[in-house]
């Protein structure tokens, strides 16, 4: 139990920190006491920014504070086991960032670490959190749609904001890696944790070869041991501004849902928006504007979640172990495109990068 506001450590400066620092202002229960950057520039603006009182570029003196409580890190993938540890060694909670990191034995080493301490380490998916995802979840568990048969999630833009992402040994992977975790995350919870059967998926890098050899382009079929079927679409190709949309489809009704469209503003300007929606591109002409755009995604309501689980001693929706299994899965699908073949589960693999499973 921690008394007063949970005391919040950030680490990075770049476009996913900026989310969790506007995310945070709105949690009544939350406040942001430090910020932590290699780059001094970087760390410096941002502190002004978002009237952060103390930055730092050294990690160690950061969590050397002892009116910390809570870090949340979006730093580059590769960074995400290293850091856990010695987050855990200075007894504070974790918030990470998707994907968990980069290999199985990497995520053993952060699970036993956080353990060992005793913090909370929470894995930050917010598709779990996304107001409409979430009635979707109620109408599919109230029984409204009957059994589930098929689950379906998209997540479509023209490519990631850090140029990390596209380094597959920073990142470990290309969509699949950075999107294909949210969709395989959405499912489980959806299905209520039920064990994945199986994993087949087909990649491609089909328009960023000039800027990497991951895959732009991915699609994953799972089967669930209860026989739901669940597809997901990931691409870092589509023009014109993020897509999210998923579906349910039961033995009694259907449900779709898209987070941004029908959440938007219809907008035409010939002069072009100053910013509709997140890789929204060229404005001019038709566009659709988002008002509320992080309230929609979900990040808030995940925070409200993270600091409840903090302050009040409860056990978070999802977890360290969760960002395992899902890890798991991503190795199966690289696998799977790799081989051409359904990879069945528990998958075990010693490679320390997803990518390379793809690339024999």
């Amino acid at each position: 139990m921690i008394e007063g506001k949970v005391k919040i450590g950030l680490i990075g400066s770049q476009f996913i920190s900026t989310i969790h620092a506007e995310t945070i202002k709105k949690v009544a229960d939350a406040e942001i006491v430090a910020v932590m950057s290699p780059t001094l520039e970087h760390v410096k603006t941002f502190a002004e920014n978002h009237k952060i009182p103390n930055y730092f570029t050294d990690l160690d003196k950061m969590l050397a504070m002892p009116d910390l409580d809570l870090v949340v890190i979006g730093a580059p993938n590769n960074l995400h086991c290293e850091i856990t540890e010695k987050i855990a060694l200075a007894g504070k909670h974790i918030v990470v960032e998707k994907p968990f990191c980069l290999n199985l034995k990497e995520a053993d080493r952060m699970i036993a670490a956080c353990e060992k301490a005793n913090v909370k380490l929470m894995y930050a998916e917010e598709l779990c959190f996304t107001p409409k995802y979430v009635r979707m979840k109620q109408l599919l568990d109230e029984g409204a749609l009957g059994k589930p048969v098929l689950l379906k999630q998209s997540e479509k833009h023209d490519g990631p904001h850090a140029d990390h992402f596209w380094d597959v040994e920073r990142s470990g992977g290309g969509v699949m890696m950075d999107m294909g975790c949210h969709a395989i995350q959405f499912f489980r919870w959806l299905n209520k944790n039920n064990p994945i059967k199986s994993v087949y998926a087909q990649m491609s890098t089909s328009v960023h070869i000039d800027k990497t050899i991951g895959d732009d382009n991915s699609i994953l079929i799972l089967e669930f041991e209860n026989g739901v079927t669940a597809m997901a679409e990931e691409s870092w190709t589509k023009l014109g501004g993020m897509d999210d949309r998923a579906e349910i489809h039961g033995s009694e009704g259907v449900a779709y849902a898209d987070v941004l469209q029908g959440n938007s503003i219809q907008t035409y300007s010939t002069k072009g928006v100053g910013y509709a929606v997140e890789k929204a591109g060229n404005t001019v002409g038709w566009s659709y504007t988002m008002y509320e755009e992080i309230w929609n995604y979900g990040f808030p309501q995940e925070f409200e979640h993270f600091v409840d689980c903090v302050k009040n001693d409860k056990e978070p929706l999802v977890t360290g172990h969760d960002g395992k299994a899902v890890l798991e899965v991503i190795m199966a699908a690289y696998e799977s495109a790799g081989t051409g073949k359904k990879i069945l589960l528990p998958f075990k693999t010693e490679i320390d990068k997803p990518y390379k499973l793809w690339k024999k």
